[in-house]
């Protein structure tokens, strides 16, 4: 079974990528639904984490993420903090979709990964594609959204490995700067060929 991760900055585009593979019938682990469900009321985290940070729950009883960010921003050891809570039990959450899909004999699994190069998500990953796109469409798109200010998007590409770099270090860079057909055809294409590559190894 081949694993591939699928990562990107902000704005690349890489939630629409992901609904591309899940159409072409291929499972997708997303990190970021899985954090969700640890902080929702009754996930795992819920309890460590409050122990960690008592202010941070919210009314139903689950973990308020803006809480956490306000932590991290006065306090630099906060994050490691949060990780050492989160990541195991994610990693825990990856480990059981992949036995599930290797169980029911899954040629190609997708795990999307939004931090990968930020962290040391690439162990244990076959292949690695980046969604990519033009700076100023970028720009354009995470603008656009609710909230978002040129401060906040500065921030967060601070501290995101940069778009050049993630397209050096990838196996396969999917452009989502083009029609979306054609990302399609990419995508498409790609899971074509990973799956012929795990029927050779099979």
């Amino acid at each position: 079974m081949i694993k591939l991760a699928l990562t990107g900055s902000i704005g690349m585009g890489k939630s629409t990528v992901a609904a591309m593979f899940t159409s072409l019938g291929v499972p997708v682990f997303d990190a970021d639904a899985a954090v969700h469900e640890l902080y929702a009321p009754g996930g795992a985290a819920v309890a460590p984490m409050l122990a960690a940070f008592p202010d941070a729950h919210t009314p139903a009883g689950g973990i308020d993420r803006a809480v956490l960010v306000r932590h991290m921003l006065a306090d630099a050891a906060a994050l490691k903090r949060i990780e050492a809570i989160v990541h195991p039990l994610v990693g825990e959450m990856r480990q059981r979709f992949l036995q599930d899909a290797e169980g029911r004999g899954e040629a190609v699994v997708l795990l999307d990964i939004p931090l990968l190069f930020e962290g040391r998500g690439r162990d244990g990953v076959d292949h690695v594609a980046v969604v990519s796109a033009p700076a100023d469409m970028q720009r354009a798109r995470v603008l656009a959204r609710p909230g978002m200010t040129e401060e906040k998007f500065a921030a967060i590409l601070a501290k995101q490995v940069p778009d050049a770099e993630k397209r050096r270090l990838a196996d396969t860079v999917i452009d989502t700067g083009l029609p979306v057909a054609e990302t399609e055809k990419q995508v498409a294409a790609l899971v074509h060929r990973l799956r012929k590559e795990a029927t050779h190894h099979a």
